[in-house]
């Protein structure tokens, strides 16, 4: 894997790869979903959370582009340990914030609220659909917050009130959630 952009752009890692719990954002995918952020966000103003966050590359994206504020919630121990030891090799454990737990359980006990929010959890989650439900009941995110979901063809949320948008890389599908202005 590697960085697309900012000022680690093309530095890779490589997360290890025996019994390795994620399914990383193609770089194809990652940067169409980049092209898209980068005229909507302003990086170095932006507090991101991302959720089920595997390798940290979304945290390191942004980070990568001046982000001083990224929380990172993973529950699967060799995903953190991997995550920490990158944050220190890359001198920006000062930027993120890294959790070990479930996901659904730091959502019910969050307080925090955040500009932008990125879920990508796995594909098999049976509870994938819930989670825009979720983020919007405890109200995490703030004023023109942005909330986008990764997911493959099997999930559809075009009935959700608050969805914006939805994007199509293969099988990679970003549906964009807001809340109304």
């Amino acid at each position: 894997m590697r960085i697309i952009g900012g000022k680690f752009k093309g530095r890779r890692f490589d997360p290890p790869a025996d019994k390795w719990p994620t399914r990383p954002t193609t770089d194809f995918a990652k940067e169409a979903l980049f092209n898209i952020l980068n005229n909507r966000l302003d990086f170095e103003q932006t507090k991101m959370l991302d959720l089920f966050g595997g390798s940290g590359s979304h945290c390191y994206e942004f980070i990568s582009r001046g982000c001083t504020d990224a929380t990172y919630v993973d529950k699967f121990p060799g995903c953190v340990q991997f995550v920490r030891k990158t944050a220190a090799a890359m001198q920006v454990e000062a930027y993120l914030k890294i959790f070990q737990m479930d996901v659904f359980r730091f959502i019910e006990s969050t307080k925090e609220q955040y500009d932008y929010i990125f879920a990508g959890p796995p594909y098999a989650l049976p509870t994938i659909d819930i989670i825009p439900d979720r983020i919007f009941e405890k109200k995490m995110l703030l004023p023109d917050g942005l909330l986008v979901l990764e997911h493959n063809p099997h999930h559809e949320f075009t009935e959700h009130p608050f969805l914006v948008d939805v994007r199509n890389y293969g099988q990679t599908f970003f549906s964009f959630f807001a809340e109304p202005a």
